[in-house]
């Protein structure tokens, strides 16, 4: 039993039990193939055309990274209740963030899928959200979640509007630690993260939204002056921010 009891928790679990029952019996394509050299073996391919078998975790690293997969969306299904259950429990470390965990759900094309699986699969990543901007502790990062949540659906938008109806103690916390670790690219007219999709309409959707919404979460839960200073200066363009006074020198 979890010691987080909380709804959020309990929306989260009941979610990864969704996942199981949907995805139950699912397995890769039987003529699903890849390569012996660069992934992996017949052997651990034919794991992938059993279901229900946990797979073990370089495995199921290499499952969900592979990028030339010839149905990524059967190959998704099968992993699907393992992968999300290691996701929430913080054993998944891509090399590039969790984007790179968004961009595989991505390539699966849930959001195509048959009415009942694409569901389970949105509720997975909307209680996963609202667990890790709520949970006293998580596993992993808010900005990391939600890199990996906007890359999945190509949107920021429901994450967002989430994070600004969650007025929770925590939910801000995290919103001071995604501010601070995002403040240099966005300052630099980047995303924090690498989008697949979006990119423009991402970064101009994001600004916006901390400078209508961050400034006063921020100043509540005491974070610096300085960063207060580098969220207003991404609604300044040009020489206007590079020469404000707050400007923090950052070099591109």
């Amino acid at each position: 039993m979890h010691l987080d009891e909380t709804p959020a928790r309990l929306r989260l679990d009941t979610a990864l039990d969704g996942l199981a029952v949907t995805f139950r019996g699912m397995t890769a394509h039987p003529d699903e193939c890849n390569c012996e050299c660069h992934w992996g073996s017949a052997e651990e391919l034919a794991l992938l055309k059993v279901p229900d078998v946990e797979l073990d975790p370089d495995l199921l690293r290499r499952t969900w990274q592979a990028v030339d997969w010839e149905d990524h969306g059967s190959v998704l299904r099968r992993i699907l209740p393992q992968f999300a259950a290691a996701l929430v429990g913080g054993r998944i470390e891509p090399v590039f963030g969790m984007a790179e965990v968004g961009r595989s759900f991505a390539r699966g094309r849930w959001q195509r899928w048959p009415a009942e699986q694409a569901a389970a699969v949105r509720e997975f990543l909307h209680a996963w959200w609202a667990h890790t901007l709520t949970c006293a502790d998580t596993a992993v990062p808010a900005y990391e979640v939600f890199a990996c949540c906007a890359e999945a659906s190509a949107t920021l938008t429901p994450w967002l509007t989430t994070w600004e109806a969650l007025t929770h103690p925590a939910a801000d916390r995290r919103l001071a630690e995604a501010a601070d670790r995002w403040e240099k690219e966005l300052l630099g007219d980047q995303l924090p993260w690498d989008a697949w999709e979006n990119k423009e309409e991402m970064y101009t959707e994001l600004t916006s939204w901390l400078l209508h919404h961050a400034s006063g979460r921020l100043r509540a839960q005491g974070a610096p002056e300085e960063l207060l200073h580098r969220i207003r200066l991404l609604g300044l363009t040009g020489p206007a921010r590079w020469d404000d006074p707050h400007w923090p020198g950052h070099r591109y």
